[in-house]
């Protein structure tokens, strides 16, 4: 069993829903602090960054809510499943459909990060 295996198995939905909303919230302030700058080594207009980066920041304020209940709906766990779906599933079309305009950097970071947000979706749908 390889380390990332162990660990995912230990997490229980509670613990994976704070990890999220660390990672949001870490990737929320850094997109709204730095949209000024970021916009430039990105390719993303500072506009959206700033956007994305205010929804993350409540996302995540709303995930650590949620996985501070006594018991956590489970129909709340299949939102948060969908639209970390979502997410990704955006994240991707924006790659695509913005290909000439984002830099190398970006595209990465785009891709990463919905990779990531893919890892929390599968954990989250695993622990419902």
């Amino acid at each position: 069993m390889t380390t990332t295996t162990a660990l995912a198995t230990r997490l229980d939905l509670r613990a994976v829903l704070r990890l999220d909303a660390v990672a949001s919230g870490a990737l929320g302030l850094a997109a709204t602090a730095g949209a000024g700058v970021l916009d430039t080594a990105l390719g993303l207009p500072s506009s959206l960054l700033l956007g994305v980066g205010v929804f993350l920041v409540v996302y995540a304020a709303g995930l650590v809510a949620l996985a501070g209940r006594a018991v956590i709906p489970r129909p709340a766990t299949w939102v948060v499943v969908l639209g970390n779906s979502a997410w990704v599933l955006a994240s991707l079309g924006l790659v695509v459909g913005a290909w000439d305009r984002l830099t190398v950097l970006g595209a990465i970071i785009v891709l990463a990060q919905a990779a990531a947000v893919a890892v929390f979706a599968d954990l989250q749908y695993a622990r419902r």
